[in-house]
């Protein structure tokens, strides 16, 4: 559901009108000390994670053509007794559920969102309650060491084979949900940019998504400033955010907490939301500035299904499997996986009929090699735990192919891909126009690691044990960053 930009999982769209923004309702003083104390108490239930996703037999049921699963009555596994001990009852989400395209303003303040929560708990907690204890996924430690100026993204090598069209999903390092390096300055200026140029195309929102926008944005902040403290301040008494790489500070009552995220985060998110009439999910908001070959305008709205649609097997092989995964995913099991690329310099935003479509029709005789790059989109998937939408976040990391020289292993594998895999995955990848140039490379790595006995002469090529990384990955990391 992330894309190569858009090769799996949602990389969607944002079309239409700037909603109402988020408006704070306050339940009685009385009540709402009640839910802040609960919410922030020293010890908490376990996680209710691990047992099964409720499923209801309640009428009326909505009916769906006889080949569409429902998953209407299937809820994630509630978040809700981290407030409180009472009884969860799933049929009261199914008969009071927030529709997903009423404005958060203009709710019931006892409508419930999938996770369990009404709309008056969730007023009730106020801005930037605890979303570690919340979700289940802790806060980052400390990153003291780190070096802006320095910092390099760890190297993702996202290769397997067999090679075949699977989601390739890996448990969520939490220290790692956002990732910064020294191309931060660089890449705030181009997302701006692009926001300037492109407006809808890149970030917009949906009438309902105002909670969602708002809870991403407030658990980015807060893993920003635990995670990078040396650089992030979050006042929230005052409702500001303290930028000191850039040197700005974001006033979070007046700016939309996309823009918020477009201004400081450099990476795309995309926020789904569930259709109480079908269980299905549907793109709602995001901002999205490292599509290739389409943009947000040509998304948003869709389903999971609709979205993906483009790529090969999808429908077949995967649509069932992630419809259901969706309907029953937990909050504290968030994923990472990644998708790959070959491309000529390194184009970040490629909508239709973008200039930079034309490399992809040639093999460029006189193309340099060493403008060729490795794209990997890096991806994370995890449920937000009070509306219960479900995002995406991702960010394009290119590498020079060069690079990849004295990485054990990785050329031959990348070699046995391009070779075997499968034909209409690889021509989706659009990995053609560059392979003229980028075959010999690998194969001249390949034939100076075995010559080295870095590979073993005879090794055949396979998923390697360290993926996403490769054989000893940390120590070139420290040493070509320095810390």
């Amino acid at each position: 559901m992330f894309p190569d930009s858009m090769a799996l999982l949602i990389l969607l769209a944002l079309g239409g009108l700037f909603v109402a923004s988020w408006t704070l309702f306050l339940i009685s003083k009385s009540h709402k000390q009640v839910l802040m104390r609960r919410l922030r108490l020293p010890r908490r239930r376990n996680s209710g994670a691990n047992t099964p996703p409720r499923k209801l037999s309640l009428t009326p049921t909505i009916k769906l053509a006889a080949s569409d699963p429902n998953y209407r009555e299937v809820f994630p596994p509630s978040r809700r007794h981290i407030l409180t001990s009472e009884p969860h009852d799933d049929s009261k989400i199914l008969l009071r559920a927030l529709p997903m395209t009423k404005p958060f303003d203009q709710a019931d303040g006892s409508e419930y969102t999938p996770t369990g929560f009404t709309v008056n708990e969730i007023r009730g907690m106020g801005n930037f309650p605890d979303y570690a204890k919340l979700s289940g996924v802790p806060l980052p430690q400390p990153y003291w060491e780190f070096d802006m100026k320095k910092a390099l993204p760890r190297p993702y090598r996202p290769f397997r084979w067999a090679y075949h069209q699977t989601m390739a999903l890996k448990k969520l390092e939490p220290d790692w949900w956002i990732e910064l390096e020294n191309t931060y300055v660089e890449r705030i200026r181009q997302r701006q940019a692009l926001l300037a140029q492109y407006g809808e195309l890149v970030l917009n929102y949906l009438p309902g998504s105002e909670l969602a926008c708002r809870e991403l944005m407030e658990m980015a902040l807060q893993f920003l400033v635990a995670r990078y403290p040396h650089y992030f301040e979050l006042d929230v008494k005052a409702m500001k955010f303290r930028n000191k790489i850039l040197n700005t500070t974001s006033d979070l009552n007046v700016e939309h907490p996309l823009v918020v995220m477009t201004n400081n985060v450099p990476e795309d998110f995309a926020i789904m939301l569930r259709d109480p009439e079908t269980g299905l999910y549907h793109f709602r908001a995001g901002a999205i500035c490292s599509a290739l070959g389409w943009n947000i305008g040509t998304k948003l709205g869709m389903t999971l299904g609709e979205i993906h649609q483009p790529i090969p097997d999808y429908k077949e092989k995967m649509q069932f499997s992630m419809d259901r995964y969706f309907a029953k995913k937990p909050t504290d099991k968030a994923i990472q996986r990644g998708s790959w690329g070959f491309e000529v310099d390194q184009p970040l935003f490629m909508p239709p009929g973008d200039p930079h479509e034309k490399h992809r029709d040639v093999q460029d005789e006189n193309l340099d090699p060493s403008r060729v790059h490795l794209r990997v989109d890096w991806q994370t998937l995890r449920r937000l735990p009070l509306s219960g939408a479900v995002v995406f976040n991702f960010k394009a990391l290119f590498t020079p192919l060069e690079y990849i020289h004295d990485e054990p292993y990785v050329p031959s594998l990348v070699l046995k891909v391009l070779r075997e895999g499968s034909r209409e995955i690889m021509k989706y990848k659009n990995t053609w126009h560059t392979e003229h140039r980028a075959i010999p490379m690998l194969e001249s790595f390949d034939r100076e690691q075995r010559a080295r006995g870095i590979v073993e002469r005879d090794w055949e090529a396979h998923t390697l044990d360290e993926s996403p990384f490769y054989p000893g990955w940390e120590a070139k990391w420290h040493r070509d960053q320095g810390f």
